[in-house]
């Protein structure tokens, strides 16, 4: 008999395989839809972002504006349970200059609002996002 999540909201850890959920889950969630371009996915064409799309051009102030409207869409079409209330780029000058930009994103936590039900978590929740040898690297 197959095993059935604890609630809804509950997934498989990408690396470990374990079952996730709350918080942990979202931020795998984000992770996911940012690195998945629309079209990609054979049986699920619809889903995606743009932000694999704005990645490697130049770090000009409209592709810095396109990067950051990505974000914001793809996380409040796929993300029903996070609302994104600030973007701040963080990073040493040295690196930006080579066009490597680590961003922070803070937002509201809504625990169940894949189930339609908005009423936020206390508190704001941040995600850090930077750029790393393996990859994009996430700090919750």
């Amino acid at each position: 008999m197959p095993q059935i999540a604890p609630f809804p909201g509950a997934g498989v850890d990408r690396t470990t395989g374990k079952v996730i959920s709350g918080w942990a889950h979202v931020v795998q969630s984000i992770c996911v839809i940012f690195t998945t371009c629309f079209g990609e996915r054979v049986m699920r064409r619809w889903f995606g972002s743009f932000v694999p799309n704005v990645l490697g051009r130049k770090m000009v102030p409209s592709t810095v504006l396109k990067f950051w409207t990505a974000v914001c869409v793809a996380i409040d079409l796929w993300e029903p349970r996070y609302r994104v209330t600030q973007i701040t780029p963080f990073g040493d000058p040295d690196a930006m200059r080579l066009g490597s930009l680590g961003w922070q994103i803070d937002g509201i936590y809504m625990p169940r609002g894949h189930l339609g039900d908005f009423t936020p978590e206390r508190g704001v929740r941040t995600v850090r996002f930077t750029r790393s040898d393996i990859g994009l690297t996430v700090t919750p």
